[in-house]
């Protein structure tokens, strides 16, 4: 006879700057709802750098990014994520890997975080080969010269990166 046990829920949190949330972030943020029961995408607050995006409007962007999958949300923290997590009940964290400069920084990120916690786990996500280059800086960067960075975010963020630089996307009146 087997006693039975009732089943973990599995809360994680992907945290991040998302400034802004790009299709590699999204990426990332499906295949960990199709692994875990909730995900929350938590914007993290810098005390020092500040963001492109204020973090209300990049909690709105996520927000409209990932509308289509039903067991996430956004959400902002402030302090160390690993409290944060603490303090949803979370016991996942999730985190993204696009190329081996990546790792190192993690993994001690990861450590720390055992240390920390040792009952929240870090697990890697490496999204496919054609958004492993798609960085929010590098947006940002093709965004300010003027160039085609639409392809590299979800609708919502191109929106609010055009009216950041009308000078260059600007719709022009229909006569």
């Amino acid at each position: 006879m087997t006693e039975s046990r009732p089943q973990a829920r599995y809360l994680a949190v992907y945290p991040g700057s998302f400034d802004p949330i790009t299709r590699g972030h999204l990426e990332i943020v499906e295949r960990a709802a199709s692994l875990f029961d909730e995900v929350v995408v938590a914007v993290g607050h810098h005390p020092i750098k500040r963001g492109f995006f204020a973090f209300d409007e990049r909690v709105r962007m996520i927000e409209e990014a990932i509308a289509h999958i039903d067991n996430t949300r956004a959400a902002h923290y402030t302090g160390l994520m690993i409290d944060f997590c603490r303090a949803i009940g979370a016991r996942v964290i999730v985190r993204g890997l696009r190329a081996a400069g990546d790792f190192e920084p993690e993994f001690q990120m990861a450590l720390a975080n055992r240390e920390l916690e040792p009952e929240v786990e870090t697990v890697f996500l490496i999204p496919e080969p054609t958004k492993q280059f798609i960085s929010s800086s590098l947006v940002r960067e093709i965004a300010s010269h003027g160039g085609q960075f639409q392809p590299f975010v979800p609708e919502s963020v191109a929106r609010a990166m055009e009216a950041r630089y009308p000078e260059f996307y600007a719709s022009t009146p229909k006569a």
